[in-house]
């Protein structure tokens, strides 16, 4: 069941082109995104099809690349997917599809075993892959990597096999502008090539692994690039999106202020490092009875909520009653982020504070990963794939990326082979109406702007009053925005900021209840009545 709202959006293409003007470039499936999801899902791809890999930094800049924690997959014999499966759906809190996480987690032990056929090396004990626990978990079940960068490992040993294919191109630091639609159907991607401009990549089938939005926050954990981009250009192209106002915020974020932030694992939790406030109190047990372990959600409003009472900035991560060695071994790359700012994680308190850290809605997608705009298929953050519910399980991400990248390119890789070829461009709509303003615009001051607001407004907790608040700023900066084309990505960022944020505003209006990592101050009780999700459709503006 879901409850379906209508949305309206103001322009279908961010850039006017024109077929005749512009480079056209053909290929079986075009791959949009090369962290986890997009990388799994290149090499699935049917050696007889020609693919392309684009994506907007360098190859390996990615989310996926920057997961520290790890991999959670069943491999101990004292575990069982059963467990594995519970854990997802009860942290999920009443909106996961019980058949899709069974799917994932019984499919993950496999795809760990494969990853390392593949190149990827993770840490052993005992001649074993090492296990650690995070929140959520009943069971030490997350598997890791160089200590704390697993997923700089995974995507080494993907990369590394993706470019060894001579039937896959990469477009590195090419901006996708919007997918390509005819007849109800994707045909491909306007995109923006550092050397030929604006280029039509018309494919047969096209996978959309973009990653997320944490860029649409002040504080987060995200790398510059996830600006959204993905759901505004699925979404302007027909596609559905699903629970958008779930955005996961993670607890602990390296906080210096005027710094870049840095993620501080859950891990370091499991390995049972304490939360402290300014005041050296171990607070977590008066919030919840799992104290550190409990769900991210739990810690994130409990940070927040002892901010407010201590009237300080930040709460501090204790690691000093650990073994040293361990913590070093465990967590080199934290470590390394720490000593820049002069702190030793073995002996002194770490100040962090909560960052938006993953989104958990985006396209509605099938076990396939087919979404619903026929030729688009899904994989990783970009979507709400059923596996997270409202709140995602702890190392879940990269599960999933690898889960669903597979089953994407390889059902991209069988309608593509079900389909002649045909070297025809498609004719296509394009607006034809220059843009009404010229004057200068400042890019930054607006999206710093965008950020605050969201932060402050569309954060941990969410109150109606607050999205009233945020709903209205946004809307006239998105009539301002709207009236401009940009020639640049920073002004599509904004572009996909301004909508995604007014779509994420919009759901969680919606959702008059607290549930899962949507936690209304107004309505701080679950109500059975909505344990359903919310879908998003689009219709244009006359």
């Amino acid at each position: 069941m879901s409850k379906a709202l209508r949305f309206p959006v103001k322009r279908r293409y961010l850039v006017r082109f024109h077929p005749k003007h512009t480079p056209h470039v053909f290929t079986d499936v075009l791959i949009i995104g090369s962290g986890v999801a997009g990388a799994r899902a290149a090499l699935e791809i049917d050696r007889r099809l020609q693919a392309i890999v684009v994506t907007k930094s360098d190859l390996d800049r990615s989310n996926s690349s920057q997961a520290q924690g790890g991999i959670a997959v069943v491999l101990d014999p004292l575990d069982d997917v059963a467990r594995h499966a519970a854990d997802t759906i009860a942290v999920g809190k009443g909106l996961c599809d019980r058949e899709i996480v069974e799917m994932v987690v019984r499919e993950g032990p496999d795809c760990v075993r494969e990853l390392v056929k593949l190149g990827a090396h993770f840490d052993t004990e005992n001649g074993r892959i090492a296990m650690t626990r995070e929140a959520g978990h009943s069971h030490r079940r997350v598997a890791h990597a160089l200590g704390d960068a697993t997923g700089k490992e995974i995507m080494r040993a993907l990369l590394t096999r993706v470019r060894q294919q001579p039937h896959i191109q990469v477009w590195e630091h090419t901006f996708t502008i919007d997918l390509l639609t005819h007849e109800g159907a994707c045909r491909g991607a306007l995109v923006w090539h550092p050397r030929y401009g604006k280029v039509l990549v018309w494919a047969k089938q096209t996978i959309l692994a973009s990653g997320g939005a944490g860029r649409l926050y002040r504080e987060t954990t995200n790398p510059e690039i996830a600006t959204a981009d993905g759901y505004a250009m699925a979404f302007r192209a027909g596609a559905q999106l699903r629970d958008m106002e779930f955005m996961q915020f993670h607890p602990t974020v390296l906080y210096i202020a005027g710094s870049a932030r840095s993620l501080i694992s859950e891990a370091v939790r499991g390995e049972g490092a304490y939360l402290r406030d300014c005041t050296g109190y171990r607070f977590m047990f008066d919030y919840d009875p799992a104290g550190e372990l409990a769900p991210r959600d739990v810690v994130s409003r409990a940070i927040t909520r002892q901010m407010e009472k201590t009237r300080h900035p930040c709460v501090y991560l204790d690691l000093s009653h650990l073994d040293p060695a361990l913590v070093k071994e465990r967590f080199p790359n934290i470590r390394k982020a720490c000593v820049e700012f002069g702190l030793d994680i073995t002996t002194d308190l770490i100040p962090v504070r909560p960052g938006a850290h993953y989104m958990i809605g985006g396209l509605t997608v099938d076990a396939d990963g087919r979404s619903t705009l026929p030729g688009l298929w899904a994989a990783g953050e970009v979507t709400s794939s059923g596996l997270h519910g409202a709140n995602r399980l702890a190392s879940n991400s990269l599960l999933e990326g690898v889960v669903f990248g597979i089953h994407a390119g390889r059902g991209a890789s069988r309608a593509a082979l079900d389909q002649p070829d045909d070297f025809t461009a498609t004719p296509i709509a394009f607006d034809k109406e220059p843009p009404t303003r010229e004057d200068e615009f400042n890019l930054i001051d607006m999206r710093n702007s965008l950020n605050s607001m969201m932060w402050r407004y569309v954060g941990i907790e969410r109150n109606a009053e607050d999205l009233h608040a945020a709903a209205r700023p946004v809307e006239f900066w998105d009539r301002y925005v709207s009236t401009r084309e940009f020639a640049e990505p920073a002004g599509w960022e904004l572009h996909n900021q301004m909508l995604v944020a007014r779509l994420m505003i919009a759901a969680a209006d919606a959702r008059t209840e607290s549930r899962g990592v949507h936690y209304r101050s107004d309505f701080p009780d679950t109500d059975p009545e909505q344990a359903q999700h919310i879908t998003i459709d689009s219709e244009f503006e006359e």
